[in-house]
């Protein structure tokens, strides 16, 4: 009886000690937002008006997944600051509270960040100040310091050990920043390309971290665009052809998308992508078998999941009521009138009330003599009336500063022929589309971005829709009758993202280099398009915004006929 007893107690020992560890399942639960774009509440503060998605959901559905899970990761993929006037205000107004931005990571128990081109948009000032009050690591491992050290400015990774398993994340930029963004915004780094940092950095980070999982968070979208020459959206290259990473998380493009894909090693990893405004977030379930304390099997799912109109939690909405009554405030406060309404819509058909007023604040801003505009917002509307600060966000959504630029008449007239070839189709009968325009599930959309579709002030033009592309463009002379001459240099208004190669205008269309570029720069804004429109409508106090008429589509009936068609399909009547 004494020896069996002795045996039990020995067998007990040893199986709870070193010997018989039992095998073991262990659940990781990683959750993803990216370009949240400000949408830290469920209110679109520029319309006025409830909001779907936001963090505010996000504070409800990661309540209730850290109630059913131990181990859970939450990262973000970037563009956090610009979007919402609740992002603005405590990026450039109310600079001495903690950011906004940072209370919010730090209420949810973010884990990590990848910083955004549009985190990076808001200067050194802002975001150098948000990354320090964060208190977790924001990655950014392709943004290289400029010193020849090929020490990245952020962090390239971070690790995290959940029940014995480590996992790292790798965080990267788009590397096209160079062309949307001015230097001074980004001084002190230059942007390598994703595949080449990373062929670099993961042989040294499985040597010495020797990690379970490697997971790839990358402010970067799935497919490439062809709208520019940077690597910009390198997702499913990634996938498909590096060999190394469990997981990929995307973000930048706005476009969701969760697939498994073949990899060159045989295998097939999770590609996924919750677009933006966390409509939707990235829902991934890590799951490892261990045998005597050693890893045996690894598995990883993934899915999107809809949380655009869960339950607000109440209790986030209470915490930060003081900081919404703020935004609330900022937004509300009157600048001016405006004599009539003005809609972007109109400036994809001809001059328009919207898109000549933004060119007569840039003429007026700058000693320039024509003025480059697009309109950066097809769906925005300043009703007649009282204009308020929320306003602003509708005439000009993005934080582009203005440069004064030196091109030729031919740069000019090429930009623009590139411009009117990616935005109008060629017409031949009444019956043709004046826009480029295709279809998708039946609905119609333009083909290219209308952020592109610059028109010019300063100059008086004709476009020929019944002709081929570079034979549209027939320029006749200055606003003011005196002739135009193709050999000639211009001072051109053009905003900051297009002056940087944004949108291809200057770099495919007139024909510059990205690298000649900076020496056209003759003058800058100290301050965002935004600041000076404001200070504009202030300084007049009553706007009466009217058409230039410095161009239009010719044969005119031709045109009108496309138009009034194209308008009823794209927007109704």
């Amino acid at each position: 009886m004494i020896r069996l007893f002795k045996y039990a107690l020995l067998l007990a020992f040893v199986c709870t000690g070193w010997g018989c560890q039992q095998n073991e399942d262990v659940v990781i639960k990683l959750f993803h937002t990216t370009d949240i774009h400000g949408n830290f509440f469920p209110f679109d503060f520029i319309n006025n008006e409830p909001m779907s998605g936001g963090m505010a959901r996000v504070s409800t559905f990661m309540k209730e997944q850290r109630a059913k899970y131990d181990n859970v990761l939450l990262v973000d993929g970037g563009d956090l600051l610009q979007g919402q006037p609740s992002a603005y205000y405590y990026n450039y107004i109310d600079t001495t509270s903690r950011h906004l931005c940072s209370q919010i990571l730090d209420y949810l128990d973010y884990d990590l960040v990848t910083i955004g081109n549009h985190d990076l948009e808001t200067g050194h000032s802002v975001y150098d100040r948000w990354i320090a009050e964060s208190g977790i690591p924001i990655l950014g491992g392709n943004a290289i310091c400029d010193d020849n050290s090929q020490v990245s400015y952020l962090p390239a990774y971070a690790t995290f050990i959940k029940d014995g398993v480590k996992i790292a994340i790798v965080g990267m930029i788009t590397p096209a920043i160079p062309a949307w963004l001015p230097k001074q915004l980004w001084s002190g780094m230059y942007f390598e390309d994703i595949d080449v940092v990373c062929r670099r950095l993961l042989p040294q980070l499985k040597e010495q971290e020797q990690p379970d999982f490697i997971i790839g968070l990358f402010h970067s979208g799935v497919f490439d665009s062809e709208m520019i020459s940077y690597k910009e959206n390198v997702g499913m290259d990634m996938a498909q052809n590096f060999d190394g990473f469990d997981l990929i998380l995307c973000g930048h493009d706005h476009i969701p998308y969760s697939e498994k894909v073949d990899n060159v090693s045989g295998d097939s990893i999770w590609l996924i992508d919750p677009a933006n405004n966390a409509n939707y977030i990235s829902d991934v379930t890590i799951t490892v078998r261990k045998e005597r304390g050693k890893i045996t099997e690894k598995h990883i799912d993934a899915k999107l999941v809809d949380i655009s109109t869960i339950p607000v939690d109440e209790d986030y909405m209470k915490d930060f009521a003081s900081q919404y009554k703020a935004i609330e405030q900022y937004v509300d406060q009157p600048i001016g009138e405006v004599a009539e309404t003005m809609k972007a819509e109109d400036g994809l058909f001809g001059p328009s009330t919207f898109v000549d007023f933004i060119h007569q604040v840039q003429l007026g801003l700058t000693n320039a003599e024509i003025s480059l505009v697009a309109p950066l917002s097809i769906d925005a509307s300043i009703d007649q009336g009282t204009l308020y600060t929320r306003d602003l966000f509708k005439l000009y959504p993005y934080e582009n500063m203005l440069y004064t630029m030196e091109m030729t008449g031919h740069e000019i007239r090429y930009a623009l022929e590139f411009c009117y070839a990616i935005w109008v189709n060629r017409m031949e009968k009444p019956g043709d589309h004046l826009l480029l325009l295709e279809t998708d599930d039946g609905h119609f959309q333009f083909q290219n971005p209308p952020y592109a579709f610059d028109s010019a002030a300063g100059i008086r033009y004709t476009v020929d829709v019944t002709k081929p592309i570079i034979n549209r463009v027939n320029i006749l002379s200055m606003a003011d009758g005196t002739p135009f001459d193709p050999n000639r240099t211009y001072k051109v208004a053009v905003n900051s993202y297009q002056g940087s190669g944004g949108a291809s205008v200057l770099t495919a269309g007139a024909g510059i280099s990205v690298q000649n570029l900076p020496s056209r720069i003759l003058a800058a804004t100290e301050k965002d398009m935004r600041y000076y429109i404001a200070e504009y409508i202030r300084e007049k106090k009553i706007i009466n915004p009217q058409p230039l008429y410095h161009w239009k589509f010719v044969p005119e009936s031709l045109a009108k006929t496309g138009a009034e068609r194209d308008r009823a399909l794209l927007i109704g009547d």
